[in-house]
């Protein structure tokens, strides 16, 4: 059957095919913002303490000559992406040069700040990730669990227990994460954890989360559980331990157990046997707009690709709490994306 396009306007075709290219195009904006943190520009712009002059930036850049053209273009894209602004500045002799400053998202890719989120960008366009979406529509056709086995011949937690580099760019990643939802969770629902006295933080990487609510309640044992080579060198402290296991063998008991970006890595019945083992340790007794709901659209399937996991909606969270054998739940809207849940035994 023949595809005719005369029943489109000229209008309507250049917006599709805007459209096509725009979304072709996509990762350009992703690896252009790599580049710029390789090239330590959000730190160079921090440290100079105020906006910084293109020619200023130029001389910082650990970049060859002929390139200094090429990073105001690169500039320019990444001004338009959100991550700079710009303003121009009138030297003595009336010209005109930029000026550039760091907006909140690029604050947030400064190394030396304590909600640095570079190595969640950097870990995610690592060539170990990135070359797996280069056979996303051979995983289709294959009866690999995901993508990342496809393209590496193991599961993502074997890639990273064989190679301590990747593991620590992992680890990294998560830390970052954890370092601002940390600074939410404490900051604006506090209460959930008071009169908790032991805690147990599920695949808490090297601890992240699990040390700032350790220092914010100095009564509360925390406990960070993780797979053995995760934690294999991680010191204690007075009120927070590590240990090693596998939670879909056994979870440590304690009067609370922290699930932080855990269940969407994994499929519903595996997520069922970690909820199962969690419910072991205790006795019986919103409108989203289209732009949040891309980013979700992209989480679920960068899960689909990297792990046997999903993004979940309410029902489907219910669904695993009821199967797991817990008695209520309760879900407060409090990260922006994601929420803090709150399930009942």
């Amino acid at each position: 059957m023949d595809l005719s396009y005369e029943m489109y306007s000229s209008s309507e075709l250049l917006d599709a095919q805007a459209h096509v290219w725009n979304t072709a195009y996509n990762f350009i904006s992703s690896m252009s913002l790599k580049c710029a943190i390789e090239l330590g520009i959000p730190d160079i712009i921090h440290n100079n303490g105020q906006p910084l002059l293109f020619s200023k930036l130029i001389e910082s850049l650990p970049i060859h000559p002929s390139k200094a053209h090429c990073i105001r273009r690169l500039m320019r894209l990444l001004v338009h992406s959100g991550f700079f602004a710009i303003q121009q500045q009138q030297d003595q002799e009336e010209e005109e040069e930029e000026q550039y400053s760091l907006t909140l998202p690029s604050k947030l890719l400064v190394k030396e700040g304590s909600l640095n989120m570079a190595p969640l960008l950097l870990t995610n366009l690592d060539p170990v990730f990135t070359t797996s979406w280069h056979f996303l529509s051979t995983w289709f056709q294959k009866k690999d669990s995901t993508v990342f086995e496809t393209t590496h011949k193991r599961t993502m937690w074997d890639f990273a227990a064989l190679d301590t580099s990747f593991n620590s760019k992992l680890n990294e990643l998560m830390a970052s994460d954890s370092k601002l939802i940390a600074k939410i969770l404490l900051r604006e629902y506090k209460e959930v954890f008071e009169g908790v006295k032991s805690l147990v933080d599920v695949a808490g990487g090297t601890g992240t989360m699990a040390k700032a609510i350790a220092c914010t309640f100095p009564l509360m044992n925390c406990t960070v559980f993780d797979l053995p080579h995760v934690v294999a060198d991680l010191k204690a402290s007075e009120n927070l331990n590590f240990i090693g296991g596998n939670m879909f063998e056994a979870i440590p008991p304690a009067n609370a157990i922290l699930l932080k970006w855990i269940l969407h890595d994994w499929n519903d019945e595996d997520c069922v046997t970690i909820l199962k083992n969690v419910k072991k340790q205790f006795p019986r007794k919103m409108k989203v707009d289209k732009k949040s709901t891309e980013t979700q659209l992209y989480f679920d399937v960068l899960m689909m690709a990297e792990t046997s996991g999903k993004e979940r909606n309410q029902t489907e969270w219910e669904k695993l709490f009821l199967a797991a054998g817990f008695s209520d739940y309760k879900v407060t809207p409090l990260f922006g994306l994601r929420s803090l849940i709150e399930v009942y035994p």
